[in-house]
């Protein structure tokens, strides 16, 4: 009979949850927000522009893998700029591609903005967390 043990240890688990404070619970209702949007508009939008509806599709995708992954073991501090940056693409892409004002855009681009700013704030806020095999490199 042999006993073996194993010194391996365990991984977290895979959904972590969200830090505390206000800023990420507002960073992802404004995502949310944002994505239900452009869900909500890219049937609407296919019927007279499909590639701007695929992007629509892909926009809302985008907003709610980044929320999954913000949940996730897997979120680093550098992901706020990224979250930040793909934010911004909306907004830009929306004045660059001559978005129509109406309701539904100032509010998905007031969230987008929102965006933008909980990420960049919750970047500089952050503290970098240090894997246990950079531990190894010094």
């Amino acid at each position: 009979m042999s006993h073996t043990t194993s010194n391996v240890a365990t991984d977290p688990p895979l959904i972590t949850g969200i830090p505390t404070g206000i800023v990420p619970y507002v960073m992802i209702t404004a995502a949310l927000i944002s994505a239900a949007i452009h869900l909500w508009l890219a049937p609407v939008v296919i019927e007279f522009d499909t590639m701007q509806a695929v992007l629509f599709v892909l926009a809302s995708f985008g907003f709610i893998g980044g929320i999954v992954v913000y949940a996730s073991r897997y979120w680093r501090r550098e992901f706020y700029l990224l979250a930040s940056l793909f934010a911004l693409a909306q907004l830009i892409a929306y004045f660059v591609m001559g978005g129509p004002v109406n309701a539904m855009a100032i509010v998905s681009k007031a969230a987008e903005a929102i965006v933008v700013l909980a990420a960049g704030y919750l970047y500089v806020t952050a503290e970098s967390v240090r894997s246990p095999s950079d531990s190894l490199v010094e």
